[in-house]
């Protein structure tokens, strides 16, 4: 699969959140690039994987996260 990009609304409050999500997206496999900004509650995933993997791995710090 080619790589994709998505993008998904992130709660997310302080740095130590994007730290999280980044940490989990980093070391979810098929994943290349990260680019994540708090001002805008967004992040945006560069991956090989499907979407809905990449939900669930963001899922998984517990911030309430929303496919766009």
């Amino acid at each position: 699969m080619a790589d994709q990009t998505y993008s998904f609304k992130v709660g997310m409050s302080c740095n130590g959140c994007v730290n999280a999500v980044n940490k989990a997206l980093s070391r979810t496999e098929g994943v290349s690039k990260v680019d994540i900004s708090l001002e805008n509650q967004l992040v945006n995933v560069t991956a090989s994987i499907p979407k809905d993997a990449v939900f669930e791995a963001i899922k998984k710090t517990g911030k309430p996260v929303e496919n766009l």
